[in-house]
C-alpha cells in the first residue's frame, strides 16, 4: 500500500508526504519541494499569505525550489496550480 500524500496549498505539489497543517500539531515546518514554502515559518513566522508566495513564485518562473530532490519526471507546475483553481 503507498503512503498517503497531501497537496501544497500554495502551488499544488501533490506529493508531500505530510500535511501541511492538522489540527492537532498545527503546522509540519516542511518545505514544499516545489514552490519552496515553509509550512509554519513563511506564513506565521514571517506574516507572508499562500497568495503572497504564489505569485513571487509565479512571477519567478514557477522554478523548482528543492536543491536536495530532483523535480518529477513531466513535472508541471502550471498543471499543479490548475488543481488549485488558479490560472
Amino acid at each position: 500500500m503507498a503512503p498517503q500524500r497531501y497537496q501544497c496549498p500554495v502551488c499544488g505539489y501533490p506529493d508531500l508526504p505530510e500535511p501541511p497543517y492538522t489540527a492537532e500539531s498545527g503546522a509540519s515546518y516542511d518545505i514544499c519541494p516545489s514552490c519552496g514554502f515553509e509550512f509554519g515559518y513563511d506564513d506565521e513566522a514571517r506574516g507572508v499569505t499562500f497568495e503572497e508566495w504564489r505569485a513571487k513564485w509565479v512571477a519567478g518562473g514557477m522554478k523548482w525550489s528543492s536543491r536536495g530532490l530532483s523535480a518529477p519526471p513531466g513535472w508541471d507546475p502550471a498543471a499543479q496550480l490548475r488543481t488549485l483553481g488558479v490560472q
